[in-house]
């Protein structure tokens, strides 16, 4: 059996609107788990996620590591 490999995780926090932005945008949020102002959410640190982060990367900010 392989040994388990940690998943690493960051937190993230909206703290931009997505009223006037590009349906594409409110999409990557909605994809995070966002959406609400000031929403804060944990998920796995993967290239994928790292890429959604970079398209909406003015209104999100990495919390942690």
């Amino acid at each position: 059996m392989a040994p388990k490999t940690k998943k690493t995780m960051i937190t993230i926090q909206q703290y931009g609107s997505p009223i006037r932005r590009c349906s594409d945008q409110k999409k990557h949020l909605i994809a995070l788990g966002l959406g609400k102002m000031n929403a804060i959410r944990e998920i796995e640190d993967s290239d994928s996620t790292q890429g959604l982060i970079a398209k909406v990367a003015h209104m999100v900010r990495v919390i942690s590591k």
